[in-house]
């Protein structure tokens, strides 16, 4: 028997991670290899706000149950990206990475809806946990 065959009917949660350093995406799917494989995680990137709205506005409903968004993005902000998410998509998860692990981003995220706050460099392990959080409440 295949050795995902336990996950064969559950359809992947697709999480979309956006920011606008290219390399990240290579990371995420590098610590996130073992739950790509086994099916119960599929990654999507864009690699600036912009992006990441029409994306999630391509599909209706947007199939992407949660975001990690970097803050700091030429061009829309991840702020402002979170606001508008969350004005268009509420039932969409999203947590913010910043670089600078600042009181005043940090007030405005989570005023602003997002359901965590990571700071660069990223904590996989917490973010792993987070992750797997996500999936258990999906079942």
């Amino acid at each position: 028997m295949p050795e995902n065959s336990k996950h064969q009917n559950i359809k992947p949660m697709k999480f979309l991670v956006v920011d606008d350093e290219r390399d990240v995406e290579m990371l995420f799917r590098q610590k996130f290899r073992k739950e790509i494989r086994s099916g119960l995680v599929e990654l999507e990137f864009a690699f600036s706000g912009k992006e990441a709205l029409e994306r999630l506005q391509n599909s209706q409903p947007p199939d992407v149950l949660y975001i990690f968004s970097d803050i700091n993005m030429p061009g829309m902000s991840g702020l402002e990206l979170l606001e508008k998410v969350k004005a268009e998509f509420p039932q969409i998860q999203v947590s913010m990475i910043s670089a600078y692990g600042d009181d005043e981003n940090y007030q405005r995220a989570i005023k602003s809806g997002a359901k965590e706050f990571f700071t660069k460099p990223i904590d996989f392990e917490s973010l792993r946990a987070e992750l797997n959080q996500m999936i258990e409440e999906s079942d």
